[in-house]
């Protein structure tokens, strides 16, 4: 974690010009985030900064969000794991073993001196194991422990105390009492502090060009409720920060109708003194040109059978009387047009109907030639003495075009009754 912050002040750094200059005279805050912010001019800007680590959520029952418990692990006979008490300030130690009553205990002002050492009266041989003094406080998120090893032995002379590289090591005598050391005086495990005054978040303001020590004080914010505005910023409601801040952790400035003069450097410093909380969020907030508004008037919708009069206004400077002139569309020249159309339409389909037709005649007319001429080919008789080829048959019935006959089949019916004759004849 401590390595992902300092990450975040390095980019924070390389980033934002000026995040070096407060960061180096902030008194050691570390900036989580940093960002570049570009808004139009008169739009609202909002400069997010959320904490859940500075919700206050003070335990009206005696402060519960602070406990100590000492775990043991024991490795023989066979490996288990052994809650031995517990405490916190609003309720009395609490044993989960009834051998250990009366002979095991911390002391009772634990919260008070920050002296959590465990008592062990009267040592056996069970006692043998490594234990473990866990601090959570919930409220800050913070957790603690450290590790003791407690050996048993029958020989005063083997009675030591040493560090192993990774905990300490007891050494006691079987019957003696011994005292497991954990104690941290921290303020933040002891009562009779005011939590609720060591909270407090202000935003600053560092315009261009100004050196961020003479950065301006926008805000500050008190988890007891107590608030300071400075500048006319606040007092204009031009900035806001939410009323109920310290009630969900958000510290978020908010700027309405943003103009050129707000830009600049902003910057959001969270400090908890008694979790030993310090953040900072650091914003620049760059003004661009305002957008272009556009018509708010929506389109009216012209359907075809709906006429719209044009209108024209001309205006004359001296005051003279306006002169409209409207011009409305003829009502005769849209009725010719769809005429138009509809007569141009029918002829289209009366031409396509009538090549139709034609091509089907001509069609049917040739499929009847063809017919005929199979006909004459398969009347020629095959023999020794004569045949006769469709060829002289058309040689010597050849007849003028313009013929007497009236139509085709007439025709071909005499052309093969003089044909039967010539041949009758030859016979």
């Amino acid at each position: 974690m401590l390595h992902d912050m300092n990450l975040l002040q390095i980019l924070a750094v390389l980033f934002l010009p000026g995040a070096w200059g407060q960061s180096s005279s902030g008194g050691g805050g570390v900036v989580v985030e940093a960002k570049n912010i570009t808004l139009p001019a008169g739009s609202r800007a909002e400069l997010p900064c959320h904490s859940p680590r500075m919700v206050w959520t003070q335990d009206r029952l005696k402060d519960r969000q602070r406990v100590v418990h000492w775990d043991v692990v024991h490795s023989s006979p066979k490996y288990s794991v052994e809650r031995v008490l517990d405490m916190s300030p609003g309720a009395r130690q609490r044993l989960y073993n009834g051998f250990n009553k009366g002979r095991i205990s911390i002391p009772d002002s634990a919260f008070t001196d920050g002296n959590f050492s465990l008592v062990i009266n009267n040592v056996v041989t069970s006692d043998t194991g490594v234990y473990t003094c866990n601090l959570h406080h919930h409220y800050c998120q913070i957790h603690q422990s450290i590790q003791i090893q407690l050996n048993v032995t029958k020989s005063a002379r083997k009675e030591k105390r040493y560090w192993d590289g990774e905990k300490t090591v007891l050494v006691v005598l079987l019957g003696s009492s011994v005292s497991l050391p954990c104690v941290n005086r921290r303020a933040l495990w002891r009562d009779g502090l005011q939590e609720d005054l060591q909270q407090v978040a202000h935003w600053d303001f560092q315009p261009p060009g100004v050196r961020p020590n003479k950065a301006d004080r926008l805000v500050d914010l008190y988890a007891s409720g107590e608030r300071r505005d400075y500048g006319p910023m606040f007092a204009q409601r031009k900035m806001s920060v939410a009323e109920d801040a310290f009630t969900f952790g958000d510290f978020s400035l908010s700027i309405p109708d943003l103009k050129p003069e707000d830009k600049g450097l902003y910057s959001c410093h969270l400090h908890h003194h008694y979790c030993g909380l310090y953040e900072r969020r650091i914003f620049r907030l760059t003004v661009a040109p305002p957008l272009l508004q556009e018509p708010t008037t929506p389109p009216r919708i012209v359907f075809n059978d709906e006429l719209e009069p044009k209108t024209e206004e001309v205006s004359a400077d001296d005051g003279s009387p306006r002169v409209v002139n409207v011009f409305l569309p003829e009502q005769r020249g849209y009725f010719v047009q769809h005429l138009g159309y509809f007569l141009a339409t029918f002829l289209l389909l009366a031409f396509i109907v009538f090549a139709v037709i034609v091509l089907t005649r001509r069609r049917k007319k040739r499929g009847l030639e063809y017919e005929m001429g199979r006909s004459v080919r398969r009347s020629v008789i095959s023999g020794d003495e004569m045949a006769l080829d469709c060829t002289e048959l058309r040689t010597l019935n050849q007849d003028p075009l313009n013929s007497e006959y009236k139509n085709n089949l007439l025709k071909e019916r005499e052309m093969v009754k003089e044909c039967n004759k010539e041949f009758d004849g030859r016979m």
